[in-house]
């Protein structure tokens, strides 16, 4: 979870995620994942809660953690990895990609910085197998209280148990559920990428010449042409034409605060103004890099530039600017 957040992914696929276990309420023996989706803003699809825990007292955790719930399907039923049905519900369901993509985009969209958990229920071929393995589940942990297992013994212990009176069923099963969330995962991940690229096209179509923000920084600032030349002579003679070289380079201070940045994987927003000339043809082929949906392209000005002349020595000479263009960078736009 915490590294897909980072990475800007928004859709996580896992088998089923921890909980409360069993005794919990005594023990406190409470999984990090319920912690964890409380304070990441992911969406997180499982095949519910594992079994062998208390997903009752898991759903209040989750309630507490203000973890948005909801079953994927028809019913409003919490399944219990390897069941459809645990005996509790979710707060809600949805029935497709779409609905999902929906619930998601706007569950995230409040900024509280909790994590949304979608339960998928074993598909019906399972369901049966996912009973036979329920029943195994009880019988192994009866055997964890006859036997004396205790602490971080009791979820392998279970899982062993299960395994072996099943006679390997439960595996098959949960690599089954594996391959049914990553399906329906993909789905509701493409489903949210394009219910998000239909909002920002109306946004854009309701807001024109508004850039999108898909940045946490958003960094507002000029962009020069500069033009450095430097005297190949002790002296500059002014009036008249001296040797000498010209290089051209791409300056401004908010541009160069946006290259920067970019170039250590933070791509702001930069928002400026150029021109619609030769030079700001250059500025945008040197700054593929950066996100410059926020730079105006503006017909009848010119892209500001900066020529500075240093002598010899490196001593700047005299410095002449073209910045008139910076006046268009206003507070409205």
């Amino acid at each position: 979870m915490i590294a897909a957040h980072r990475a800007g992914i928004p859709v996580f696929v896992t088998g089923g995620i921890g909980g409360v276990h069993r005794n919990g309420q005594n023990s406190l023996d409470i999984s990090a994942d319920l912690t964890e989706l409380g304070r990441t803003p992911i969406a997180v699809v499982s095949a519910g809660v594992k079994s062998i825990l208390d997903i009752g007292r898991t759903l209040e955790f989750l309630e507490t953690q203000g973890v948005c719930v909801a079953t994927y399907g028809a019913s409003k039923n919490f399944p219990a990895f390897f069941t459809p049905n645990s005996g509790f519900t979710s707060s809600c369901n949805v029935h497709n990609p779409s609905e999902a993509a929906e619930l998601i985009a706007s569950a995230l969209s409040l900024g509280l910085q909790s994590g949304v958990l979608l339960a998928v229920p074993i598909p019906e071929e399972h369901a049966a197998v996912g009973h036979l393995i329920q029943e195994a589940i009880q019988t192994a942990v009866t055997a964890v209280s006859s036997e004396g297992i205790i602490g971080r013994d009791v979820t392998p212990f279970i899982l062993q148990k299960v395994n072996d009176l099943t006679q390997g069923k439960s595996l098959q099963a949960n690599i089954a559920l594996i391959y049914n969330n990553a399906k329906v995962g993909s789905q509701i991940a493409c489903a949210l990428s394009k219910w998000m690229s239909e909002k920002r096209s109306k946004s854009q179509a309701q807001h024109p010449g508004k850039p999108p923000i898909d940045s946490d920084v958003v960094v507002i600032g000029g962009i020069n042409v500069d033009f450095i030349t430097k005297g190949k002579t002790k002296t500059l003679h002014f009036g008249q034409t001296n040797p000498g070289s010209v290089c051209q380079s791409f300056g401004g201070v908010g541009r160069n605060i946006a290259d920067s940045l970019s170039r250590l994987d933070n791509k702001p927003l930069f928002i400026s103004a150029t021109g619609a000339d030769a030079n700001s043809d250059a500025v945008f082929n040197y700054c593929k890099h950066m996100n410059t949906s926020g730079v105006a392209r503006l017909e009848k000005q010119n892209t500001a530039t900066y020529c500075a002349v240093f002598n010899e020595n490196g001593e700047l000479s005299l410095g002449l600017g073209d910045m008139d263009i910076h006046q268009q960078i206003t507070e409205h736009y």
